[in-house]
């Protein structure tokens, strides 16, 4: 799923609004409002409002900035793990940030801080600090909500557009049965016409009745891909073969529908297949992953592809199940992992 950042302006005005009112005691002292103030602390003046300002926006930005989009910059981790870095590198920055400001004031506000002070300092900025980091985890939760009520919409929108083009699909599936076993008893006497019409037939009602569903499980999904790999093979005889190796407690995993085909047929489509180049596609799981893999032979010739098969299945994996496909390519060897689990 891809990640989105929370708008800058929403973190700017946060962090404005609190450097503001952090500051507000010491402007207010400086016009003698609350001259109590001036008695305990560093006498204010506008280059040490000014430097306490800028400062306090900056180290407020930070925090809000990597707290609230936490889950952008750490997606390939889990939560807790994203939490327990969060942990460290807030901790570091607040452990930073604090002899930062003691060692600038100095030199921008053009006089020293009072010892009083510095104590009530590390006090109310760790108290700005944590709850600046609820507000980020608020912010954060907001953004994820709304993103995942769009990419529902989005589910919902595909899934209708696919339901669409099953139905144009469908004008007349008896019809087409119908022709499929008129022309299998015309050819009655030829056994590889017949055999090649039958698993047509089933790949065609297969297509039919899971278009409905988003997942089908491997199992269902390998009867499928045995009468396509059928076909293939009617064509490119022994120069392209299969291996399908896969251990029967992962054949009740859920897979997107006809994933495995596409792959194939992507095989099928971007390799040199002949005689001195036979194609072989492996099949294979491997720890939570279900791998398939070809040796790469370019073709020579024009292959007329969108290139939006390989997106569109890891889009639907991100979609459907919230995971990501894992693509790996070299000169030798064409690898795509599949999550399993």
């Amino acid at each position: 799923m891809k990640l989105k950042k929370v708008k800058q302006s929403v973190i700017i005005s946060i962090a404005l609004l609190v450097a503001i009112l952090l500051t507000l005691p010491r402007v207010l002292s400086l016009f003698n409002v609350v001259q109590q103030l001036t008695d305990s602390f560093t006498t204010p003046s506008l280059l040490d409002i000014l430097f306490r300002f800028l400062f306090s926006i900056f180290i407020f930005w930070v925090f809000l900035q990597y707290n609230t989009n936490l889950r952008f910059f750490f997606s390939a981790y889990s939560t807790v793990k994203r939490n327990l870095i969060a942990i460290v590198v807030n901790s570091s920055f607040f452990t930073i940030s604090i002899p930062l400001f003691h060692y600038l004031y100095p030199f921008f506000s053009r006089q020293d801080m009072l010892r009083a002070e510095e104590g009530l300092i590390h006090f109310v900025n760790l108290i700005v600090i944590l709850i600046l980091i609820f507000i980020s985890s608020v912010l954060r939760y907001q953004i994820i909500h709304k993103q995942d009520l769009i990419e529902n919409h989005k589910l919902k929108q595909e899934k209708i557009q696919s339901e669409l083009l099953a139905l144009k699909n469908q004008i007349n599936p008896h019809f087409l049965f119908n022709s499929l076993n008129s022309l299998s008893s015309l050819v009655r006497d030829n056994k590889k016409a017949t055999t090649f019409i039958g698993k047509l037939s089933f790949m065609y009602r297969y297509i039919l009745q899971s278009g409905a569903r988003d997942t089908v499980t491997l199992r269902e999904e390998l009867q499928f891909l045995e009468s396509y790999v059928h076909l293939i093979k009617t064509r490119y005889q022994d120069r392209f073969s299969i291996n399908i190796t896969i251990e029967e407690q992962w054949l009740n995993n859920e897979i997107p529908t006809l994933a495995l085909q596409l792959l194939v047929e992507n095989a099928v489509k971007h390799n040199e297949i002949s005689k001195e180049k036979p194609l072989k596609v492996s099949i294979f799981n491997t720890e939570d992953y279900l791998v398939i893999e070809n040796k790469m032979q370019s073709r020579r010739t024009y292959v007329d592809s969108t290139g939006n098969g390989l997106v569109n299945l890891s889009r639907r994996y991100d979609l459907l199940q919230g995971k990501r496909i894992v693509i790996t390519s070299n000169a030798t060897i064409f690898r795509v992992k599949l999550p399993l689990s």
